[in-house]
């Protein structure tokens, strides 16, 4: 099998190009897709549980806070004990922090805007029931189970 036959590929391949797109637009504001994205996963005004972005984002802990530092040195997050629980830490937007998320939230509606108008709703709704299938086999964790490699 050729790698342009693979699904994998078509999605790494889609991924990449719009990761390097964002990372362009971001760049234009001395900023990385990443912080884009753990902006948009910051609660606006209650803040958002350090130990949730993580997840949210699919990074892991060491990866997460080399981003929040990053954020935190250029003015954009700071960091709060969580009034319910003293144990846990909030992160918060500061006032610049919410100027650049809300540039993060316009470049990416920007962009579904503009594949929604070249891609018929049809032909999205069935792209989204495929990555959907996708995800459900790879959570189920049986891809690899069924078969043995010699």
């Amino acid at each position: 099998m050729r790698r342009e036959e693979t699904v994998d590929y078509h999605l790494k391949a889609a991924w990449h190009a719009i990761s390097r797109m964002y990372n362009q637009q971001a760049m234009k504001y001395g900023g990385t897709m990443s912080i884009g994205f753990a902006l948009l996963n910051i609660h606006s005004e209650e803040g958002t549980p350090a130990t949730k972005i993580g997840p949210l984002m699919g990074l892991e802990a060491r990866s997460l806070t080399r981003l929040l530092k990053s954020m935190e040195e250029k003015g954009l997050i700071y960091r709060k004990a969580d009034e319910a629980d003293r144990r846990s830490v909030r992160i918060m937007l500061t006032p610049e922090g919410s100027k650049w998320r809300d540039k993060s939230r316009e470049t990416v509606l920007r962009f579904n805007e503009a594949a929604r108008e070249i891609i018929p709703a049809r032909k999205l709704s069935v792209f989204f029931d495929v990555v959907q299938s996708i995800n459900k086999m790879i959570e189920r964790n049986e891809i690899y189970e069924k078969t043995t490699l010699h």
